[in-house]
């Protein structure tokens, strides 16, 4: 098989820049080891800022978004049992969309079928061959079958436990990560909010957040040990210890009930550089992770697909290699602006008891200055909506 473009992975990245790329008459071929059911079947968050909103337009794929997404023009900080609440709009005059990653990618799905988009799934021994030529190509096996497709190039979108990141040379490959001593233990429940705007909690037992995908689906999470399981979590002592981290007024008037989806996450932050090898680009997890506490996963997955599809745009228009030549700087320029905001946003809200008295009462003094102080405030709702690409 012969493609211009081969793409590791039918994530959102993936799918995203599969779609980009066709509406510029560009081909593209989407390889993914597991089944659609189990992609679809993945929970992951969906805060989602400007840039990626406007990206999703300009790919054809926001109508049901913008149909059936909540624009947020604030988040709560809640700290001493008082909920502060940022105002983006007043702020910066800007939001966010709260649309599930999933949907996303459902639409993503139904978008490049309609337009009879290649997706090859349950793709085993997916590995890739010849990245620093002008010859890439890559091989799968479906049974006992091996497959070969020729590219232009391969933009590896496979995520942090894919095969793109591992193919770049050891010598040629650096890393940096932070490992949190906590993990996020998250209920999905068919239930209302307990607020209409996602709330970050700090409390002396740990941090919570409440969010929601929908009027009647909401999401929580609790910070738990990285050696909790989650059969020591029956429903009712989530609840339980929910409430005990809320604001009185809001855990009166949370509704609870059996949850749909259950599951611990470990926290971590980490960055692969260069993310681009010869003809071989990385996006997304593939090439960094971000704890989930600043909202920014996705989103950074969406900035990489706009650099990676206008640079590939432009090769292909007229030979120009400028936009590919930066695509790593100008990717990562924004990686560690968005790493750093998760980082901050992770070890002012979250519990650490190595720090001792003295680290939580300056994170009360943070927290105090961030919700009195307008610089403060619009410096976190300038991040949490998105830097510009």
């Amino acid at each position: 098989m012969r493609t211009q473009v081969g793409i590791i992975g039918s994530g959102p990245a993936g799918l995203l820049l599969s779609q980009l790329l066709h509406l510029q008459g560009i081909e593209s071929v989407v390889v993914e080891r597991q089944s659609r059911e189990y992609v679809l079947g993945r929970i992951r968050a969906g805060v989602i800022e400007q840039g990626a909103v406007a990206l999703l337009r300009e790919a054809q794929v926001h109508e049901r978004m913008d149909r059936e997404g909540q624009i947020h023009e604030g988040i709560g900080i809640a700290f001493g049992g008082r909920r502060h609440r940022i105002d983006f709009r007043a702020l910066t005059g800007s939001s966010v969309m709260v649309y599930g990653q999933t949907e996303i990618t459902r639409d993503l799905f139904k978008a490049r079928d309609a337009m009879g988009g290649t997706i090859i799934h349950d793709a085993e021994d997916v590995t890739l061959h010849d990245v620093a030529t002008e010859a890439p190509h890559l091989t799968y096996r479906k049974g006992d079958d091996v497959h070969r497709v020729d590219c232009d190039f391969i933009a590896g979108c496979d995520g942090f436990h894919g095969v793109s990141r591992r193919t770049i040379p050891a010598h040629v490959l650096r890393t940096y990560e932070k490992v949190y001593p906590f993990g996020w233990l998250g209920v999905l429940s068919r239930t209302p909010p307990v607020s209409p705007e996602v709330t970050y909690n700090h409390h002396e037992r740990g941090f919570a957040l409440c969010s929601m995908r929908s009027e009647s689906l909401s999401r929580y999470y609790v910070q738990c040990s990285l050696d909790d399981d989650v059969g020591q979590w029956p429903d009712d002592r989530f609840w339980d210890e929910l409430r005990r981290r809320l604001p009185e007024d809001a855990a009166r008037t949370l509704v609870t009930g059996p949850s749909i989806e259950k599951s611990i996450a470990p926290l971590r932050s980490f960055v692969a550089e260069p993310m681009r090898h010869g003809r071989l680009f990385l996006a997304g997890d593939a090439a960094h992770i971000v704890p989930p506490t600043g909202a920014k996963g996705l989103n950074l997955a969406a900035s990489d697909v706009y650099y990676l599809s206008h640079a590939l745009v432009a090769w292909y228009g007229s030979g120009d290699t400028k936009l590919m030549d930066a695509y790593s700087d100008h990717c990562l320029r924004r990686v560690w602006k968005a790493e750093r905001f998760s980082w901050w946003m992770t070890t002012l809200l979250h519990r650490f008891p190595e720090n001792g008295p003295f680290g939580e009462r300056i994170q009360l003094a943070e927290l105090d200055y961030l919700v009195n102080s307008k610089a403060a405030m619009t410096a976190l709702a300038e991040n949490y909506t998105g830097l510009p690409y």
